[in-house]
This record gives C-alpha cells, structure tokens and sequence, in this order.
C-alpha cells in the first residue's frame, strides 16, 4: 500500500483489501479513476472485475485504501460519506510528513469513525 502510494503521487492512490476474518493475505492495486491528488473512486467495471478475483480465490473483501497525499491519515468528509461497506476497514495511507509514511484503518458505519489497530505479521 505504501508503495502504491508513493508511486502514484501527487494523485491519490486506491485499493481493495482481501483475505480471510481479519487477516489481509492479498492486496489488490486498482487505478483511481478521479486521477486527482484530493479524491479517489474505483471505477465500477474495475472493481467487479477485483470482486470476481477475489470470489474465486476464494477470499472476502476485508476492506478499502486509499492515500492522502498532502494530509493527515484520518477520513475526510468526503471519504465518510463514501463508506458504503460497514463492515469493512478504510485504510488510509498519509504522504504528508516527509520522514515517512503513516498508516491507519477505520471502520466507519454511518459517517461515526472509529480506529482499529493494524498488526502487521
């Protein structure tokens, strides 16, 4: 994810995590379809298309990323009302500080945002 991130600055970046329970085993690239530094989508086609790979591998979307290429790791208005899956994790890659990248995950349900811890084996 921080490499896809870092890649696609100043733009946005976008994915969809994968795996089994909590546990992501696959990461899924996608192409923000804004093309924007402030705002991200996946387009439709796109991500049935990743659906479908992860069904037949047989895994479940575990969650979203996304980059902030100039703020911090926390969801944006924007990013809350786009939270359409409840029982996923938006994670958020920030590009803000130069001395390294921050990673954080949320469950937003109903624009009400909450942490969850990210462990990382």
């Amino acid at each position: 994810m921080v490499e896809h991130s870092s890649a696609e600055v100043p733009n946005e970046c976008c994915g969809v995590l994968a795996g089994i329970g909590d546990k992501v085993t696959e990461v899924y690239r996608a192409v923000n379809a804004e093309a924007s530094p402030v705002k991200y989508s996946l387009a439709p086609q796109e991500l049935l298309g990743i659906l479908k790979r992860i069904d037949d591998a047989g895994l479940e979307v575990i969650g979203f990323y996304h980059s902030h290429t100039k703020s911090q790791a926390y969801p944006s208005a924007t990013d809350k009302k786009l939270a359409f899956w409840p029982d996923c994790r938006y994670v958020i890659v920030s590009l803000e500080k130069q001395d390294g990248p921050v990673v954080r995950a949320f469950r937003i349900v109903d624009g009400d945002v909450s942490e969850e811890a990210i462990e990382v084996s």
